[in-house]
């Protein structure tokens, strides 16, 4: 199957996004992670778009889209979930299910929350909407930036986690064998985040996401109320985002499908074959 590259504008914004597959197949709205892109998404496109309608977006300031400058842009959650849901409705996908990882999750548990009715299931991938998930020993640096957003800390959060040596720890970091991983992937992210500006930006993203905690009781509320299909495929080795944020899931979703797999951060770059099966395994019981 083809994968197409295209553009769409909204308020102003180019959002570039990958597609594949028929429209007559159920849509896969795939929602990526920091400091990532639609690129996260390229194998496992390649594995699903014969029996899938799949639609990969990059948000404004990542990939190929346009990176407004931050005084004509907001980079905040509300404002990413604002343009997600905007391309939605231009592109007439009245129903889809989302793929959420990092970032992703709180982009799709926000637009989750807002059209319950819209969406179809989830895949739960190294997104986490649980308090267990946010542990002391990587997430100590970030809340005292949210605690205290001064230039210090600021800096300290610019220099430990956007050089060249942190992105390539994102992708390489609990993996079984680090020669399966592309280094295109973070070769690409720096290339990305040395835009004039962008890592100013990722910062705001990243003071933002204090925001996400207060809005998790909300979001068990969606769960618990609308019970909808999860497939959960976790990365367990992940320090940022690690298993035990995994496992909570099942308190408001006790019919989750939970699959744990031997790899860190960005699952897909070492496991995209089982995430596929996984999907596909789901969606076959799902139509039964």
């Amino acid at each position: 199957m083809t994968t197409h590259y295209r553009d769409i504008t909204i308020d102003g914004t180019r959002i570039s996004y990958r597609e594949a597959g028929s429209r007559d197949n159920p849509t896969l709205l795939l929602l990526h992670g920091f400091p990532a892109s639609s690129f996260m998404f390229r194998g496992l496109i390649d594995r699903l778009a014969d029996r899938l309608h799949l639609i990969a977006p990059d948000y404004p300031g990542f990939g190929h889209s346009d990176a407004p400058d931050r005084n004509e842009f907001t980079y905040t959650f509300d404002s990413l979930t604002d343009v997600v849901e905007r391309f939605t409705k231009e592109l007439a996908l009245d129903r889809y299910a989302l793929y959420l990882q990092d970032f992703g999750g709180p982009v799709g548990f926000r637009l989750a929350a807002r059209h319950p009715d819209r969406v179809t299931f989830l895949v739960i991938q190294n997104a986490n909407a649980y308090e267990e998930g946010l542990p002391d020993s990587f997430w100590t640096p970030v809340r005292a930036f949210w605690n205290d957003p001064s230039p210090a800390n600021r800096a300290a959060i610019r220099e430990g986690g956007m050089s060249d040596a942190a992105l390539q720890w994102n992708y390489t970091h609990g993996v079984q064998d680090p020669t399966r991983i592309d280094p295109d992937s973070w070769l690409l992210q720096s290339a990305l985040l040395n835009r004039p500006g962008n890592k100013d930006a990722m910062l705001d993203l990243l003071y933002d996401y204090r925001t996400n905690p207060p809005l998790y009781p909300e979001w068990h509320a969606y769960f618990r109320t609308h019970q909808p299909a999860t497939l959960i495929t976790w990365g367990a080795n992940d320090e940022i985002f690690p298993e035990s944020g995994a496992h909570p899931y099942l308190r408001d979703l006790p019919d989750a499908d939970l699959n744990i797999l031997p790899t860190g951060h960005f699952a897909l770059e070492d496991h995209a074959d089982e995430i596929a099966a996984h999907i596909t395994r789901f969606v076959h019981r799902s139509e039964t």
